[in-house]
């Protein structure tokens, strides 16, 4: 059975912030949400000091406690992995924020934009007022996920059907595809290098994985 994941190389990524910028634009979130974010952890002592640099969003987890907090069904998993939410569903009790261990779920009350009163055409492109007063998220560009479904596209190969932060990312640090698909990238990168994910001692099963540096990666 297909698993959508997502492969962060922290060897490659700079910073630059680009997949933050593609994902608002894509998803036409509101000022202030960013369902994809970049974390700048400083790290040592000094001279001997180091930056990292950690791309994080909803995990996708295998097991997600958002979805056991939610009182109404609204949170749910799809077949392949990922996790969405049916926002006629959601009452905005924000059950699922708390229970999220990783901090990725957001709640807008009301309509705002970057510029003013009026939005962008980004904005006005993709903005959701089914989005207004529920839980929301990453999700991974489920739309263009459904699209591959329906055309028989590839994600992580084909762009049309790729996360938009995987199709911006300047560095490809970012890689996008099928865990159980021993052919695809991601599971080609988690074999050949040194990888954790995110708190997995709680044992949500998070679907981003991160590769690092070490002595025995090959």
């Amino acid at each position: 059975m297909t698993r959508y994941v997502m492969v962060v190389d922290l060897r490659r990524c700079t910073g630059c912030q680009t997949c933050t910028a593609a994902c608002k634009l894509a998803n036409g979130t509101p000022p202030g949400v960013q369902w994809r974010r970049v974390l700048d952890i400083e790290s040592g002592t000094y001279p001997d000091v180091q930056r990292t640099f950690l791309p994080v969003s909803c995990m996708h987890c295998g097991d997600p406690p958002c979805l056991k907090a939610c009182p109404t069904g609204a949170t749910f998993k799809y077949e392949d992995g990922r996790v969405g939410i049916h926002y006629d569903l959601c009452i905005g009790c924000a059950y699922c924020a708390v229970a999220c261990p990783f901090q990725q779920r957001f709640r807008v009350m009301k309509e705002e934009f970057a510029y003013g009163s009026e939005p962008s055409p980004a904005e006005a492109r993709n903005f959701d007022p089914a989005r207004m007063g529920v839980s929301t998220k990453c999700t991974f560009c489920s739309d263009r996920i459904d699209l591959a479904h329906r055309t028989g596209r590839v994600p992580g190969q084909d762009p049309e059907v790729t996360p938009a932060c995987v199709n911006s990312c300047i560095a490809d640090a970012l890689k996008f595809g099928d865990l159980n698909d021993p052919d695809s990238s991601v599971s080609k990168l988690l074999r050949e290098s040194r990888h954790f994910r995110l708190h997995e001692e709680l044992g949500t099963d998070p679907g981003i994985y991160y590769l690092y540096a070490g002595e025995d990666a090959q």
